[in-house]
């Protein structure tokens, strides 16, 4: 049961408490507090001045009252602007909801939708070294993989290793001029770095040859 849920339940025994009047969730609005005013949730008390018999002011101290006292584990304070009520619920309420679903083993997961997806990541240049930017995206990636699979998703990771196009021949003629047939082993470097610096070294030959010209 939400937070949200379990707040209509009380306001609806609370309201019958004080009132001696029948009402259901229906008969009322509750939402979460606008972020410029202070509470977690707000329930709006225009739908219950009729029925009640009560101005915004009345209803919201005595009900906000009631429901203080009739569940100090949901409830710490509340403050009344124009109609709306709006209520602090207690810390240690949204700590046992949290610790509910973390020993949960199936919260989140939903059964299987029979659509299928790619998450291609992080699909990094062939001709340069990898660096933290590839790592966040790693996260990201794999991460994303996750909550769809999560939420019923056949999901399929990918990473494509792209060696066409003018990037990785770039590395590659600048090898095959000035390398002499040198090696990622027989220079002691990491091959990304080894293909790296032969894409540097393409840049800065060209460089000379266009301002030779």
């Amino acid at each position: 049961m939400s937070i949200a849920q379990e707040l209509r339940m009380a306001v609806v025994k609370s309201l019958h408490d004080l009132y001696q009047i029948s009402f259901t969730e229906a008969d009322f609005q509750v939402n979460q507090t606008k972020e410029e005013f202070e509470g977690d949730y707000t329930v709006v008390l225009f739908s219950l001045l009729k029925k009640t018999a009560k101005n915004p002011q009345a209803l919201g101290e005595e009900l906000g009252g009631a429901l203080m006292k009739d569940h100090p584990q949901l409830f710490t304070g509340f403050n009344i602007i124009k109609g709306f009520l709006n209520l602090h619920i207690n810390d240690g309420f949204w700590l046992n909801i949290l610790q509910q679903q973390y020993t949960n083993e199936s919260y989140g997961i939903l059964a299987a939708n029979g659509q299928k997806v790619m998450v291609e990541y992080s699909s990094p240049n062939t001709n340069k070294p990898l660096h933290l930017g590839h790592l966040r995206n790693n996260f990201l990636g794999w991460s994303t993989a996750a909550i769809l699979e999560a939420n019923g998703y056949d999901t399929v990771k990918t990473c494509i290793a792209n060696d066409r196009g003018i990037h990785i021949c770039k590395s590659m003629v600048a090898w095959q001029l000035f390398a002499n047939g040198t090696t990622p082993q027989s220079a002691g470097m990491k091959g990304d770095h080894f293909v790296g610096d032969y894409y540097v070294l393409f840049g800065a030959e060209l460089k000379k040859q266009v301002e030779a010209l």
